[in-house]
């Protein structure tokens, strides 16, 4: 029987419906007190709202992200800007800098066109 976490007695436990998770809730008869002796964990895992952000990242749209992962698409859009405001506002620089740099050649053409337009 299940042992109300209040006045610590196991008598006159009663079911007294679901909360919103859906887990079961009871009534202590002696306190009146309502507990929920293993409630169900809320929310989505963290795995599908990385996954959410990988989509958006490789170019996905909100809504299609949203049928992927089976969610509406405004818990979408919140999940990718939680993550964004999490991002540090400026980009890491290196340890130090590096003593050679490399650059390619750079070729521009400019050029004249033979025929002038008429006015």
């Amino acid at each position: 029987m299940m042992k109300c976490p209040y006045c610590e007695t196991s008598e006159n436990q009663v079911k007294d419906g679901l909360n919103g998770s859906g887990s079961q809730r009871y009534r202590c008869k002696s306190c009146q007190r309502r507990y929920t002796p293993e409630p169900h964990k809320q929310g989505y895992e963290q795995a599908l709202r990385q996954k959410a952000v990988e989509l958006y990242v490789d170019g996905l749209n909100f809504r299609r992200i949203a049928r992927h992962v089976k969610v509406n698409h405004h818990t979408v859009i919140n999940w990718v800007n939680a993550h964004a405001a999490s991002l540090p506002s400026t980009p890491p620089l290196p340890d130090k800098t590096p003593n050679i740099v490399e650059l390619d050649e750079v070729f521009t053409f400019t050029w004249d066109k033979k025929t002038k337009p008429t006015s």
